[in-house]
Parts: structure tokens; C-alpha cells; sequence
């Protein structure tokens, strides 16, 4: 097939190049230089519609997997709503399917009970309501559109709470009780390349165990050889803080299957990879 990925980035280009591995015709756009021969590259900014221009429409399959870690909610704005307005707009009735990376921010629950695809969004604030909105546009769009929610994404040099651990600025929250959801990059990459093959529609894509933050941190106190975090405020981030665990029940019902089902055994690798064991 003939493959669009725009948003080459930390979980994009390694989807890129899995797809080629595949045998797939790969095309890709990303801000900086492709580090692969792989995917042939195209630039384009999604925030503005002539961009798209310059970019071939005969794709049997596009993939959505912006970042807008670099900006602020206006810019998260204009990746994700404009950004895919953009890009609808541009394809018009091109019959090519759709996959997008939403995220299970869009879910606002705070009562820790499990959540799956029909949980509703009442509540949903800042980025969540732009990812929200986002979802919508590809749902009624007149292309087939798949919509992977994923979870906390954690791999090399990533993991927001574990990059805290190990700079000694990790603080145990609301007593440490709230879950967390997370997946790996390749199982992230993996989810993806299913979504080729499934029926469209919104899936999770998270692994098999929430957890609460307390286990987490307590966790990688004991395998690194560290203290436990002391106990803090909530920090100001761009996504709310919300507690609830996310079912994959869903994906896992198609032939998805996570090579890390677990925190334990997606950080127990990446630390070996990242400290030479320990």
C-alpha cells in the first residue's frame, strides 16, 4: 500500500519504518532531516493549508500522528483542530483511510473506575477538548477514519514520571493513590500498524495494568537502589490530572499484542538498555 505519515516524529518515524519493512510505499513529513532512507520525505506544516499542496493525494492510507510538545494550547490548537481541518479540507472526497493518535486524556474521570470507548467526556478540559474536537472532524469526514486513544507513552528518553525519578524531582501525589496509565513506544507502533487491519472506529491503546503512582514510584525506588519520592502538590501541567484506568479490552480483541504488557517488563528493559542493568 501506499502510506502517508504525517508527523514523523517519536512514535511517526518508527511507524514509517516498520510499515516499510513491511513492504509498504512510505511517505513521510517531519520539521527536521530524515535520519532514514526509508520513507520518502516530504515537508509540510499542518497548520497551514497551502502546505498540503505539494503533497501527492494518492495514498490508500494516511496516519494523523502530529506532536505539539513544543507549544503552547494555541498551538495545540492549530496541530490538532486546524491541523485536521487542513487536511481534510485537502483530501475532499479522496477515498483514503484515516488513522489518528488521540489520546485517553479526552477521558476526564476521576473516580478511578475502569473506562473504555464509550466513557463519557463530560468535563474534559484544555488539550483534551482539542483532541476532542479533532476526533469529531475525522468521525464525520467522509473518509473510513480509525482513532487510537493512547495512553501514557514511556521509551527511550521518554516517560515524564520516570525522567522525575531519576533527577531526584518526583513528588508523590494526592497520597500517591491516583492510577496511571501507560504503554511502550513499540507497542504504540505496534497498535498502529493493527489499526490497518481493523474495523474503523475509537480504540484504547494501553497496556493490560494501570497502576497507582505510589506503586510506580515505589517500583523504581527498589529496582535502581533509590529512595521513595517524598510526598508533594499536584504540578501544573498542560493535560488536567485525572485518575481512572483504561481498558484495552477492545484492541486486544482484534490481533493486537503487546510486547510489554506491563510497566515492570517495558522499564525493566528500557533501564537495562538506558544503565547497563543495575
Amino acid at each position: 500500500m501506499r502510506i502517508l505519515v504525517i508527523g514523523c516524529g517519536y512514535v511517526g518515524l518508527p511507524l514509517a519504518q516498520a510499515l516499510a519493512r513491511m513492504g509498504h510505499q512510505v511517505h513521510g513529513t517531519r520539521r527536521s532531516d530524515f535520519p532514514t532512507t526509508d520513507v520518502t520525505p516530504h515537508a509540510l506544516d499542518v497548520t497551514d493549508p497551502n502546505s498540503f499542496e505539494a503533497i501527492p493525494q494518492d495514498f490508500d492510507v494516511i496516519y494523523y500522528t502530529p506532536s505539539s510538545s513544543r507549544g503552547d494550547a494555541s498551538v495545540h490548537q492549530a496541530v490538532f483542530v486546524d491541523g485536521t481541518t487542513h487536511l481534510l479540507n485537502w483530501l475532499g472526497d479522496t477515498a483514503t483511510r484515516l488513522i489518528f493518535t488521540s489520546s485517553t486524556s479526552v477521558y476526564p474521570q476521576t473516580d478511578g473506575n475502569w473506562v473504555d470507548e464509550t466513557a463519557n467526556h463530560d468535563g474534559a478540559t484544555g488539550t483534551a477538548i482539542n483532541l476532542l474536537q479533532a476526533e469529531t472532524l475525522f468521525q464525520e469526514s467522509p473518509q473510513l477514519a480509525t482513532i487510537l486513544r493512547v495512553a501514557g507513552i514511556y521509551g527511550p528518553e521518554r516517560g515524564y514520571l520516570y525522567r522525575q525519578f531519576l533527577k531526584d524531582e518526583a513528588v508523590i501525589t494526592q497520597g500517591g493513590s491516583r492510577w496511571i496509565n501507560m504503554i511502550h513506544r513499540d507497542d504504540v507502533v505496534s497498535a498502529l500498524v493493527t489499526a490497518l487491519n481493523i474495523p474503523p472506529g475509537i480504540y484504547n491503546a494501553s497496556d493490560d495494568e494501570p497502576l497507582t503512582q505510589r506503586a510506580f514510584f515505589e517500583w523504581l525506588a527498589k529496582e535502581l537502589g533509590k529512595t521513595v519520592p517524598p510526598e508533594g502538590e499536584v504540578q501544573k501541567r498542560k493535560r488536567a490530572v485525572t485518575n481512572k484506568r483504561v481498558s484495552n479490552a477492545k484492541l486486544k480483541a482484534t490481533d493486537w499484542q503487546l510486547k510489554y504488557p506491563n510497566f515492570r517488563e517495558g522499564y525493566g528493559a528500557l533501564i537495562n538498555e538506558e544503565q547497563g542493568g543495575h
